[in-house]
């Protein structure tokens, strides 16, 4: 029996050994969906902020936030740099024509008239906004504006979009006595987010036409 138990401890890796191994994941995992947008990266926020709330290592959900917020601006930066790059090759990039892809004009127009209102302001806004990233960094690109005034705008912008999704999962881990009940529903809540723009749109079309 108490074999057992030995090797069970041994086995079963502790919460430091967990978080060790679950950062640079979710480091990995935030930086690639920035650079490529198809990965859910405000669930995964969501999700590791719930684990760190059923946690007893200090300072666990500092650790997310950082992790998540220095992901997003890295991967931003990487992207932006690569859109700038195509703008001044002659035959572009294919980085640049993934940008323009997922930029319809009128969203980009739109974010063109905010961005010269407002300026950097409008970057934190897209980053809440979902879908709203690109069209903005877009507008960005053709502006010309450097890197250095993008990411100056984008810091706080990374860190208000952490914060956001990371107290969805704050929520979600305090409602339901199991992580995977409160990683269930802030997957649920950042869905809806995410949809709820979308819809409102579609309902507002509707009833225009």
């Amino acid at each position: 029996m108490k074999w057992w138990l030995a090797t069970a401890v041994t086995v079963v890796p502790t919460q430091s050994t967990q978080q060790a191994l679950g950062y640079p994941s979710l480091f990995l995992l935030v930086l690639i969906g920035a650079l490529v947008p198809v990965i859910p990266t405000g669930a995964l926020v969501s999700s590791a902020a719930v684990v760190a709330v059923h946690q007893t290592v200090p300072f666990a959900l500092a650790a997310v936030f950082v992790t998540a917020s220095l992901a997003a601006f890295c991967g931003d930066a990487a992207l932006y740099w690569l859109g700038r790059r195509g703008m001044r090759s002659d035959h572009g990039s294919r980085w640049l024509e993934a940008i323009r892809s997922r930029a319809p004009q009128e969203r980009l127009e739109q974010a063109q008239g905010k961005l010269a209102d407002h300026g950097t302001a409008v970057l934190v806004l897209s980053r809440l906004v979902p879908a709203g990233r690109i069209p903005v960094m877009l507008a960005c690109l053709m502006a010309e504006w450097p890197l250095r005034r993008f990411a100056r705008g984008n810091l706080p912008a990374c860190l208000a979009w952490a914060l956001t999704y990371q107290l969805i999962g704050i929520l979600g881990g305090s409602l339901f006595p199991e992580p995977w009940e409160g990683v269930l529903a802030a997957i649920v809540l950042t869905v809806l987010v995410g949809a709820a723009p979308g819809l409102w749109r579609r309902f507002r079309g509707t009833r225009a036409a």
